[in-house]
């Protein structure tokens, strides 16, 4: 099995994967691409002694890597005494054939050689080099670029291991820490580092998310207990006129009526906790939901429904027809106005009234105003309402809306009552 590479090698391979194209750019490509520059300080090179040679060409005078050729008048030609060693031929006229302008170069024997010419009173003076001064130009280049990308990679290298040892340590923190993200006794530690950078947002979030999932694994604890404790007191109660109806305590009627009422309690809450299940599962199919309900119709229908439980309460209808149709099903806003019915029904004195108009429904009764701290949590399930009073009705209702992007409000009444407002 081929083993993998640590990050931090895989750092070092593509750093020096970097260095060997830029040897290669600037060792190979760059003299190339500087060859015309070369050539020009050749040329000039070249053209500058040839002002003082003179017709007879003095060799105590002449440059030995230069050879100098002097044609007069009459076509004699004077050579300096190195042109053999300079040109590595003997044949004079070979090269005058070569020569076919102001300046240039030309070969022999796949060797390169550069002349420049200049033309006198008295006849044409002719300077002649090889290559070598390119070549050391080229070398010495290479040279100088060789120990500046050395001693940059030298340097570079030791800080990009800094850099990469840092980066993999604080990597394996944050793997450290997501394996014990559920550990209930380790101790996230954010650090102290100045590092304000994708790593350190990464550490916060991880830090964030642990928080998060204690909060909602103790909220699930809570809601469990709750739940628990919701569905053990009908049960209790009606074990209890079981009982008593068996030990001749009570009556068959009045323990049937018991029970029954506390069936219908238990049966409610199931429902409550189906329904949490079901927008569990809508909510992840939201873009497929496309429809829209008549409320008036469901309106019509709880209070209908309702208004047989308390035969005490007034119920006003305020419906407008034409503004009346809402984005969701009719199983969504039968959870909605059937649990803020629900509600109202328990505070409600004598009144409820239901207005539906400028695409808001408002409900209103006419019970005791609700003070500013259980207003702010009246929408958490399970926290403890008006009287103490709690369940998961006003959840779903929130929870609901929401996820109709409706948003829903509550105010008190000036004189009495309160508002349930969803727009």
């Amino acid at each position: 099995m081929k083993q993998k590479k640590s990050l931090t090698e895989q750092l070092l391979l593509i750093y020096v994967l970097v260095i060997s194209i830029l040897v290669v750019s600037l060792g190979l490509v760059l003299p190339k691409t500087l060859l015309p520059i070369y050539e020009e300080n050749i040329y000039n090179y070249l053209k500058q002694p040839l002002e003082f040679v003179e017709d007879d060409i003095d060799d105590n005078m002449i440059d030995s890597e230069i050879v100098y050729i002097y044609i007069n008048d009459n076509d004699k030609v004077l050579v300096s005494g190195n042109f053999n060693s300079v040109t590595n031929t003997s044949d004079v006229n070979l090269v005058l054939k070569k020569i076919d302008g102001d300046y240039g170069k030309f070969k022999i024997k796949m060797n390169t050689y550069y002349y420049n010419t200049t033309k006198s009173i008295n006849g044409k003076k002719i300077a002649i080099t090889n290559d070598n001064y390119v070549s050391k130009m080229r070398r010495d280049m290479f040279l100088n670029i060789a120990i500046v990308v050395g001693l940059t990679f030298i340097i570079v290298s030791l800080l990009l291991m800094w850099w990469s040892n840092n980066l993999v340590s604080r990597i394996k923190k944050l793997k450290y820490n997501v394996d014990n993200i559920d550990n209930d006794h380790f101790k996230i530690d954010v650090g102290n580092n100045n590092n304000d950078d994708e790593l350190k947002t990464l550490e916060v979030a991880i830090l964030n998310m642990r928080n998060y999932l204690k909060e909602q694994e103790e909220y699930k604890n809570q809601m469990y207990q709750n739940i628990s404790h919701d569905f053990k007191t009908p049960i209790t109660v009606m074990k209890a006129y079981i009982d008593a109806y068996e030990d001749g305590i009570e009556s068959k009627e009045k323990a049937l009526s018991i029970i029954n009422e506390q069936l219908n309690k238990l049966e409610i809450k199931v429902h409550s906790l189906l329904y949490l299940n079901k927008l569990n599962y809508i909510e992840d199919k939201k873009d497929s939901l496309n429809l829209n309900h008549d409320v008036i119709i469901t309106i019509n229908n709880a209070v209908e429904k309702f208004k047989i439980t308390r035969k005490d309460i007034d119920f006003v209808l305020e419906l407008d027809k034409k503004k009346s149709v809402f984005r969701g099903s009719a199983d969504m806003w039968e959870a909605i106005i059937d649990n803020i019915l629900n509600n109202f029904l328990r505070y409600a004195e004598s009144k409820i009234k239901i207005t539906v108009k400028n695409n808001k429904i408002i409900f209103y009764n006419d019970g005791p105003k609700i003070d500013d701290n259980v207003i702010n949590n009246i929408f958490t399930p399970y926290e403890k309402g008006v009287k103490g009073v709690f369940g998961l009705g006003l959840s779903i209702v929130r929870r609901t809306l929401r996820f109709l992007d409706y948003d829903i409000t509550i105010e008190n009444d000036k004189k009495k009552g309160v508002r349930f407002i969803i727009k």
